[in-house]
This record gives C-alpha cells, sequence and structure tokens, in this order.
C-alpha cells in the first residue's frame, strides 16, 4: 500500500464523558450548581480517531472498552463515525470515563477514570502489531498504561511509521520514550510540566523557548498548542506561529483532539508540517464553537469554509 494511500493508526483511550455545565469552575472544598448535565462520547484516543475518519481519512482505533452499558454505546458511535475497529475489543471491567465540567466561557477541568482503557497492554497493542506496520503515521496519549506508550514508540520507531504524542495527562516520561516522537503536542499547562515551570512564567512566555526547551528533550518536532493564541510548531528546522481564528466559543472539550487529528490527517495528504497545522488550528476552531468531544468534530468541507472565512 502506498504510504499516501494508508491509513492513520490511533492507539489510545475510550471513554464517556459525563459533562457539567455550571457557572464557575469550583475551587477546593467549594460546591457549586450545575445548570445542565450531558453524557458524550470522548477518550482522547476515540476522539482522535474520529476526528480523522469525519475528515475522511481512513483510520483504525486500538483500544479497549467495559462490558457495561457504556462500552455497546461507545463502540455503536465509533463504527458510526466511520473508525475502523479491527484492532477494538470488550473487556470485562468499567468502561473509561471522564467527569467534566465546562464554565460559560468554555474554559473547563476534567477527571478520567481508565477503567477498560488500563487493559490496552504491551501484549494486547502487539497483537495488532499489523495494523502499525500498514499504517502511514500513529497518534497516541497518555490516557493508557506508560509501558504500552513505551512499547508503541519502539515499535513505530522499528517499523519506521512516525509517531505523534499528545502528552496528557501529564507524566513523567522516560526519556528514551521522547528520542522515539516524531511530533509532540502539549498544551500550555502540559508543556509547563514537560519544562518544569510554572504557567505564569512559562519559559520567560515566549512559545518559541518553551518548544526549543521541549525539543531538547528529543522529539523530532514540537507543537504547542496554545488556545486562543493559536499554535506553535518548532522542527525540522522551522520555527513558526500560526494564530488561532477569533470564534465564539462553546466548549473547548476535545479541541486539542480535534488539531491532533488533524493536523495527521494534513500531514498524510501531503500538506509541509506548517500548512498542516495550519489545517489542524482550522479544524479545532471549528470544534469549540460545539458542546462535546466527538460530537464537535468537523467535516473537511468545515474546515476548508473556516480557512477560507465563510465559517
Amino acid at each position: 500500500m502506498p504510504k499516501e494511500t494508508r491509513p492513520i493508526v490511533v492507539v489510545g483511550s475510550i471513554n464517556m464523558d459525563l459533562v457539567a455545565t455550571a457557572e464557575k469552575i469550583p475551587s477546593a472544598g467549594e460546591t457549586v450548581l450545575g445548570s445542565c448535565f450531558e453524557m458524550h462520547p470522548g477518550g482522547k484516543g476515540a476522539n482522535q480517531a474520529v476526528a480523522v475518519a469525519r475528515l475522511g481519512y481512513p483510520v483504525q482505533m486500538i483500544g479497549k472498552l467495559g462490558s457495561d452499558s457504556f462500552g455497546k454505546q461507545l463502540l455503536d458511535h465509533l463504527q458510526s463515525s466511520g473508525v475502523g475497529l479491527t484492532g477494538t475489543e470488550c473487556v470485562e471491567d468499567a468502561s473509561g470515563t471522564a467527569m467534566i465540567l465546562v464554565a460559560p466561557r468554555g474554559e473547563n477541568c476534567i477527571v478520567v477514570n481508565s477503567g477498560a482503557n488500563a487493559h490496552v497492554t504491551p501484549e494486547y497493542v502487539e497483537s495488532h502489531l499489523h495494523l502499525i506496520r500498514n499504517a502511514g503515521l500513529v497518534l497516541t496519549q497518555l490516557e493508557i498504561p506508560i509501558e504500552t506508550v513505551e512499547y508503541l514508540a519502539e515499535a513505530c520507531f522499528r517499523e519506521s511509521v512516525p509517531l505523534i504524542l499528545d502528552p496528557a495527562p501529564a507524566q513523567t516520561l522516560p526519556p528514551q520514550l521522547l528520542k522515539r516522537i516524531h511530533w509532540f503536542t502539549p498544551n500550555e499547562t502540559e508543556a509547563a510540566f514537560y519544562v518544569r515551570s510554572d504557567m505564569d512564567g512559562l519559559a520567560n512566555g515566549v512559545p518559541g523557548l518553551t518548544a526549543r526547551l521541549l525539543l531538547e528533550q528529543g522529539p523530532a518536532g514540537v507543537i504547542l498548542k496554545m488556545g486562543s493564541r493559536g499554535a506553535y510548531l518548532a522542527g525540522d528546522g522551522l520555527e513558526q506561529q500560526l494564530n488561532a481564528i477569533a470564534v465564539e466559543a462553546t466548549d473547548t472539550t476535545g479541541a486539542g483532539d480535534a488539531l491532533n487529528g488533524a493536523f495527521a490527517v494534513g500531514l498524510m495528504s501531503g500538506k509541509t508540517p506548517v500548512e498542516s497545522l495550519r489545517f489542524a488550528v482550522a479544524a479545532a476552531s471549528v470544534s469549540v464553537t460545539r458542546s462535546g468531544a466527538q460530537a464537535a468534530m468537523p467535516t473537511f468541507t468545515e474546515v476548508t469554509r473556516m480557512l477560507h472565512g465563510r465559517s
């Protein structure tokens, strides 16, 4: 199969998002009244897989679902979204969940419970190694066991398949793992963790410096996701900031996943990294105008319209 037509493979989490809307995100020990509650299919892995599928590019998901009612709902949704499920199985456990609180301007905080995602082991990924060998690019995150991400990174390196790591939730990573990453894509909170800085003083407020500090740790390229300020790309001799597109944000949940999925599609479609990131920023801009994660993922036509100011 020619590289340009090879599918994107996503190895990661599949969750049910339990979303509450309130006037503010509470402080420790504080109780606030909610104004709305909804359930949406989520999980960073599944979100990115759906983002790719909605853009019309072939994608396969390697992950685990629970044997509960959430598991069936999540499986049905992935299937109806066009995600390939050759590498997706159910296990005798609860499905992964994410409890999300959303404030009026779209800010959110999230607590993730692994559930079935903890069963995405190195052995399970190895049993689906044929999917990785046939991939044009692999996406992963940190909502599955870290030893699985390590195994995946080595497998991608061995098979010469580029790997994009969304390092969320932030946690200490083995130095060797970072050297196997083609694109490392933290948001500013995560970047502060990885460069050992506080958010307000993140690399003295200079995204280029933050990106260079991250590059020094081993990845070939870095995309720093900066929310309403856009994104910054560094690597392959490039350094460039792309501004966000001004929209009225409703819910930022899943925006980073929309960006990662669209960036992967851009690369696999033959775009340069900068062109791919411009496309990805537009995809994220569409996604924040809607509620939910997977429900907010845009189509190729919607992203094109956003890029050309016809949203």
